[in-house]
């Protein structure tokens, strides 16, 4: 485990959390970040890692409350777990952040630029929640509902919640299958940091931010997400100041699993520019 001091107030805080982080850093090369999304783990870029391996140091990571960094103590919000994050992962690094991981690496890039040299989104937005000016997300009442279920049967809604993720997509049986094996393989989340996440996605709006993500940054989206609508791709790209947009098609959202040769194709290009 790497850390490294952050700047500022909540010092000793941000390093013990980190500390308790759970990460595992491999091969050799340029630095990659990668974050999982909510009520997964790191094992879910398997596949990504293996094809990265030859050219970079990757390193994984457990949000607190999942995989394991289970045992970590709940109640962070987004700027806490993207200090923790930062603090406990190499620097410079390309950030490769899925869904809520996503959300977690554009708070690293606007908090601590010069640890992120490219930031890839996958399946990622700056607002997960549809808004008057922002359609393009989730429902309130949807994510609320999902909330409001987890204290009564979390691996009901977390399955049910994966069950969205490859929803529309290619082969989407197949993947349903692979993501519930995997789902558990790190053990059971805590409730109380999955109820974080989702507030942390409920409440997140990065939009008026984006224009200071100065790195190129790549943006990974499924034409048939139901989660992250390939449009908040396109409104991304445009309040970027160095992005550029990838839509797979007949893609969910998880398209490292749906279209493992396409993705590494596209993030090895961006990563290697």
């Amino acid at each position: 485990m790497t850390n490294s001091s952050v700047d500022g107030d909540g010092v000793s805080e941000t390093r013990s959390m980190a500390s308790s982080l759970y990460t595992e850093t491999i091969g050799t090369g340029p630095d990659v970040v990668l974050v999982h999304g909510w009520g997964m783990h790191s094992g879910v870029w398997e596949d990504v890692v293996e094809a990265l391996l030859d050219h970079y140091r990757v390193t994984l990571l457990d949000l607190p409350g999942h995989g394991y960094s289970r045992s970590m103590a709940a109640g962070h919000a987004l700027n806490d777990l993207a200090a923790a994050l930062a603090a406990a992962t190499p620097s410079p690094a390309a950030w490769v952040g899925w869904s809520l991981g996503g959300l977690v690496a554009q708070q690293v890039a606007l908090a601590a630029p010069k640890r992120v040299s490219r930031l890839v989104l996958v399946n990622s937005t700056p607002c997960f929640v549809q808004r008057p000016d922002w359609l393009c997300g989730i429902a309130r009442p949807v994510l609320r509902r999902f909330a409001e279920e987890l204290r009564q049967d979390h691996r009901a809604v977390l399955k049910r919640f994966i069950a969205l993720e490859v929803h529309g997509s290619e082969h989407a049986g197949a993947q349903l299958h692979r993501l519930k094996a995997m789902l558990f393989q790190h053990g059971q989340p805590d409730v109380a940091a999955l109820e974080d996440g989702l507030a942390i996605l409920e409440a997140s709006d990065l939009r008026a931010e984006l224009p200071r993500i100065a790195c190129p940054t790549l943006l990974l989206m499924g034409q048939r997400d139901q989660l992250v609508p390939a449009a908040a791709g396109e409104a991304m790209r445009d309040l970027l100041p160095d992005a550029c947009l990838h839509v797979f098609p007949r893609a969910g959202h998880a398209p490292f699993f749906s279209h493992l040769p396409e993705f590494v194709a596209e993030l090895r290009a961006f990563l290697d520019a």
